[in-house]
């Protein structure tokens, strides 16, 4: 990937679309094509290939999912799996038509079984039955993945993907309806310092484990899978370190400075009990993290103070 190849970066208003073309930008690359759904909608076939046809891009990031949290994708399963189908379907058979020279689709770490031994191997795949509350996203993951392991067998396309742990940071989705933990939380205590509350009440029991990648460290392993990696079979991405939910919100009650109770409201699902990603094989090809979890929540509370607070609203 040269720095003037014609890149398209799909999803590029997300918070993992932006934070690619923020590192491709400070890396040299200027070539890079962007729409926002409004203009075009990946859902729709015809609107993508005649994209394709008119740009021809040289490379993709397929960035572009609809995405959430627990309560989402137990609500809305159809949603999540017609549109992350419809997306990359249209996307990859697109890129394939069009010639393009590579594409990376990006998965989840939910695609791997509720149960499987930790850390979650590149291995685990299909060996055990999903989450029951995110199946549908999982599955419609499973699926894009599955599609460029097929499109490279069969038609030859350098098609690869990556399988990023849990994400948050700059631009990240702060609705309290959808939102992932990470930043539900984050909003949660800045509104009940703002508002002097005395307490914060947090989804489950607190013990689940979970594992947290600042999106901009994933943002540059994007881009050093789309330089340096070429085989089939997936990638995980992450930092391979895992907190409790409970030490996760202890953590951004000292880093935004709140002093009230924490209440855990353990009627509430907890998800799978720990989603730990094995990161030995991107680490062996060269790539390690290294923004750590505090650091991480600093940077997004600094872009939240930075007059951002209105995506609160």
């Amino acid at each position: 990937m040269l720095k003037s190849s014609k890149i398209f970066v799909a999803g590029s208003r997300g918070m993992v679309g932006s934070a690619i073309i923020r590192n491709l930008k400070a890396t040299g690359f200027e070539n890079i094509i962007t729409k926002s759904s409004k203009d075009l909608d990946l859902r729709n076939q015809k609107e993508v290939f005649a994209f394709f046809e008119k740009e021809k891009p040289e490379y993709v990031f397929l960035a572009a999912a609809k995405v959430g949290g627990i309560y989402a994708n137990n609500s809305y399963p159809a949603d999540f799996i017609y549109d992350n189908m419809m997306i990359q379907n249209n996307v990859i058979h697109a890129s394939y038509k069009n010639n393009v020279k590579k594409l990376l689709f990006l998965g989840s770490s939910c695609i791997y079984p509720k149960f499987a031994p930790q850390p979650l191997k590149e291995e685990y795949l299909l060996t055990g039955s999903l989450e029951p509350t995110n199946e549908a996203y999982a599955i419609a993951k499973i699926s894009g993945l599955k599609m460029c392991e097929f499109y490279k067998k069969q038609y030859d396309c350098n098609f690869i993907s990556a399988m990023p742990t849990n994400l948050y940071g700059i631009n990240d989705n702060f609705n309290l309806q959808n939102s992932h933990v990470l930043p539900a939380l984050l909003r949660k205590f800045i509104e009940a310092k703002s508002n002097n509350s005395n307490e914060v009440v947090i989804w489950g029991s607190g013990t689940p484990m979970r594992e947290f990648l600042f999106v901009d460290d994933l943002a540059e392993a994007c881009i050093f899978l789309m330089q340096n990696y070429n085989d089939t079979e997936t990638v995980n991405i992450g930092t391979g370190i895992d907190v409790t939910i409970k030490e996760l919100a202890e953590t951004i009650q000292k880093i935004v400075g709140f002093e009230g109770y924490l209440t855990f409201d353990a009627s509430k699902p907890d998800g799978t009990p720990r989603k730990l990603l094995d990161v030995s094989k991107i680490n062996n090809l060269g790539w390690k993290h290294k923004v750590n979890l505090k650091e991480g929540i600093q940077k997004t509370l600094n872009w939240l103070k930075a007059d951002n607070y209105e995506i609160f609203t």
